[in-house]
């Protein structure tokens, strides 16, 4: 499995938490806060690939860009950043030594902290 940074995630958190739009919850909160399939269903429908993957902090090369599998480690739902996302998303990518996808996620957690 081929996982990268995606910068334009990257950019795109990053923006969210400057413009507020952030929810500062728990780690635990992620499993009810997260989108469902048919939430991320619907949001690919309206929106495309293109602004899909921007709620992704990874991209798997192994899989096409226009798959869900293609993208790896979501912070948001689709409306906001969500700290329990990012901190989940952090604790995965270390297990699994994405080292880049692990440090783009401190930052932001450390943005969101700040507020």
């Amino acid at each position: 499995m081929t996982v990268k940074l995606n910068k334009k995630a990257f950019d795109h958190a990053k923006h969210l938490i400057r413009a507020g739009k952030a929810v500062k919850d728990v780690r635990d909160d992620w499993s009810e806060h997260a989108p469902s399939a048919d939430d991320e269903n619907a949001f690919l429908e309206k929106h495309g690939y293109s602004e899909y993957s921007a709620w992704y902090l990874g991209v798997d090369d192994d899989h096409p860009e226009d798959q869900k599998g293609h993208y790896k480690f979501p912070y948001g739902d689709f409306k906001k950043i969500h700290r329990c996302a990012v901190i989940s998303a952090e604790s995965r990518a270390a297990q699994y030594d994405h080292d880049d996808i692990r440090e783009a996620l401190g930052q932001l957690l450390e943005r969101l902290d700040e507020d």
